[in-house]
């Protein structure tokens, strides 16, 4: 949050702001990452509960 904040009240330099910038991407895409693992493991656990059901 800190990155949007001061890239949003700006007096920030053009070189400071593009720091801030592939910061916020690189924070963006490890985020990501997180989200993709935490899917691939729900959608394990979910297909694992589905496998123990018995078909009704």
């Amino acid at each position: 949050m800190d990155v949007v904040r001061r890239l949003e009240t700006g007096g920030v330099s053009l070189e400071g702001s593009l720091a801030l910038w592939e910061r916020g991407e690189a924070l963006a895409a490890l985020c990501q990452q997180w989200l993709d693992g935490a899917r691939a493991r729900l959608d394990a656990a979910l297909a694992g509960d589905d496998a123990g059901r018995s078909p009704e």
